[in-house]
Parts: structure tokens; C-alpha cells; sequence
């Protein structure tokens, strides 16, 4: 699933020069991944290329959507970080969740997707609906209830998520609460 990265060294006098080769620059402890199987090397140690078509849908899932992990634990041995992508099919509703401890970070692709919650700050609580369009970006806070909808009935939405734990955790739940400031 991943790869090491090569990178060819810069000619003497160009900025960089002699910083990229095995025992010099920056790392001298780490071994010349060019010549010697990357494998070897432990998953921390290296840099991971995770190729599109290779994401993994082994992950915690909601109805009405798809999550792909990119990077996990699982994938290339991350320790406090997710990424991955969520497909939301077109005119569908994810299930009401929320993420645990989780901070999550939402990069929508493609599609107009919608992020609903309930805010009770003006003492009455009220559905919340987010209108997104590509380029647009969501943050929600652990465990903040919540759910994905995508209304339009042709196209897909997509979106990328970097979560601070390592898995995507989802809490699937009965329907949406506001989430107040002693929660």
C-alpha cells in the first residue's frame, strides 16, 4: 500500500547539494532507501505514498456513506492522525454520529454536501444546517452529534477528513442533541 520516495540528488553547487545522500545532510543515521528494500525500514522511519485507488474501506462506517482510510495505523503506522476520504451518494443522509475524542478537519472536494447539528448558545436548541461547496472546509469538535447529507440527486459528494487519533472512530447514534458546555 505505501512506497518510499527517491529523490535525486541536487549537482554540486545547487542549493541542497550533498544534504540527500546516505550519511550526510540533515539524517546521517538513516540508510540510502534507494539501494536496500524499504520494507526493512521500520513505518516511522520513512516517508509512505499512498496511491489513490489503494484506500482501505476496512473502517468504522455510518449509513449512507463510505469512508476510506489513507492514512491510519493500519495503513502506514500512524499514531495520533487519520485521513481518508467520505463518499456521500447522491440525495442520501448519513446516520446521526459523532466522533469520540476525535478532532475532525473536513475538506469538501466535490459536491455540495450539508453538516447538520444542533445549537442550543441562544438558550432554545435549533438545527444547524452547514451549506458546503468545493474548496470549503468544516472543522467539528469531539463529540459533537452530527450527520452528512448530501441533497442533490445526481452528483456524489466527497470530502477529505484528517481525524488527531490514529482510526476513524464513529459513535453512531439515535438522533441529534446539542452538545452543551459542561459535555
Amino acid at each position: 500500500m505505501s512506497t518510499a520516495l527517491s529523490h535525486t540528488p541536487p549537482a554540486d553547487g545547487e542549493p541542497g547539494a550533498g544534504c540527500t545522500e546516505a550519511g550526510t545532510g540533515f539524517h546521517p543515521h538513516l540508510p540510502d532507501h534507494d539501494h536496500g528494500p524499504a520494507a526493512s525500514t521500520p513505518l516511522r522511519a520513512r516517508l509512505h505514498h499512498v496511491r489513490a485507488g489503494t484506500l482501505d474501506g476496512g473502517t468504522a462506517q455510518t449509513a449512507g456513506m463510505r469512508r476510506f482510510a489513507a492514512i491510519s495505523g493500519g495503513t502506514v503506522g500512524s499514531e495520533k492522525l487519520w485521513m481518508g476520504q467520505t463518499h456521500v451518494a447522491p440525495a442520501t443522509a448519513s446516520s446521526d454520529h459523532h466522533h469520540g475524542e476525535s478532532e475532525t478537519a473536513i475538506h469538501v472536494v466535490s459536491g455540495h454536501p450539508e453538516f447538520v447539528f444542533v445549537d442550543d448558545s441562544s438558550g432554545q436548541p435549533q438545527e444547524v444546517r452547514l451549506r458546503t461547496g468545493p474548496g470549503d472546509y468544516v472543522f467539528v469538535p469531539p463529540f459533537v452529534p452530527h450527520r452528512e447529507e448530501n441533497p442533490d440527486p445526481d452528483e456524489e459528494a466527497v470530502v477529505v477528513i484528517a481525524r488527531s487519533t490514529q482510526e476513524a472512530v464513529v459513535v453512531n447514534l439515535p438522533g441529534l442533541y446539542a452538545l452543551g458546555a459542561g459535555n
